[in-house]
């Protein structure tokens, strides 16, 4: 008799979509018309965490929605060739799937575009694998590692904070990008989250503006998070938590060659670090180097 697979070491809910990235090494500005590249890839911070932990040797399995379209279909075949499951995903046949388009220069990312309007649009119908049993019940929750992007509605995310679904899960969130930061509110007093931001993210949830990750850090947890990463580019990142010293550590300095995934490469990094034991300080050094590692290009 054959063995059932064994289930997924985490859940990644949120982003799964095609990224398509235009990339050149020119200094860019307004209106710059410029010769690079553009490509089309997995994408989606959701997923781009899922691909991270999995190239570590976990089992990721992503909760989200992905259209039957052709490009659906197309999206589902690479996550399973990256590692991912997507089994329990939310296969719609009336919302296509979700993109999001981006323009990266020599000076940073210059402008994007995130459409995930068939993800908001699937709502709660994205969590039902925890509480039809597959995953878990209401009475018994998951109490795996959950990554949680804020891709997702306001509504959901608010309802995903409160719900007996979540009561046992080890949260790690993240949004999906600064214009989402404020849909964290719901986790900002959550005692099982811990939030993953960048400066300006972390300016934006405590309305006002940083100047260095410590003191945001520390800010996150002054208004009540029990636990706050924050990222300040190529300088440094610090490790906040309620009842323990701030840890900050300077960051690698590389030459950029991309910037989409690498916060989210940061968080999957930190996340695999502490699944398998690692301490405060190790974890965070860890998650700078294939964050940094992601930026020079040196990982697929």
């Amino acid at each position: 008799m054959t063995a059932p697979p064994p289930g997924p070491d985490i859940l990644c809910i949120g982003s799964v979509l095609w990224d398509v990235i235009g990339r050149t090494p020119a200094q860019m500005r307004l209106g710059s018309d410029v010769p690079g590249r553009i490509s089309r890839l997995p994408g989606g911070v959701a997923l781009n965490i899922a691909m991270t932990l999995a190239r570590f040797g976990l089992r990721p399995s992503v909760l989200t929605a992905i259209g039957r379209d052709a490009e659906g279909e197309a999206l589902t075949a690479a996550c399973q060739a990256l590692g991912v499951d997507t089994t329990l995903a939310y296969r719609s046949d009336d919302l296509p799937i979700d993109r999001y388009m981006a323009i990266e220069g020599a000076n940073g990312l210059i402008a994007a575009i995130a459409d995930a309007h068939s993800l908001e649009a699937a709502g709660e119908r994205i969590l039902a694998p925890l509480a039809d049993g597959r995953l878990g019940t209401a009475a018994a929750p998951w109490r795996g590692p959950v990554a949680l992007d804020g891709n997702l509605t306001v509504t959901l995310l608010d309802r995903i904070a409160g719900s007996p679904l979540f009561a046992a899960a080890d949260l790690r969130v993240a949004p999906a990008s600064p214009g989402k930061a404020e849909r964290l509110l719901p986790f900002l007093r959550h005692a099982r989250a811990t939030l993953y931001l960048n400066l300006e993210e972390a300016g934006l949830l405590c309305q006002t503006r940083f100047t260095d990750s410590r003191t945001a850090a520390q800010a996150l947890v002054a208004r009540g998070a029990a636990r706050a990463l924050v990222t300040d580019g190529a300088r440094d990142s610090t490790d906040a938590r309620a009842g323990a010293p701030p840890l900050t550590r300077p960051a690698r300095e590389v030459l950029v060659a991309r910037v989409t995934g690498a916060g989210d490469t940061f968080m999957a990094a930190h996340i695999v670090s502490e699944t398998r034991g690692a301490g405060r300080e190790q974890a965070l050094t860890r998650a700078q180097e294939a964050a940094a590692a992601h930026v020079a290009g040196e990982i697929g």
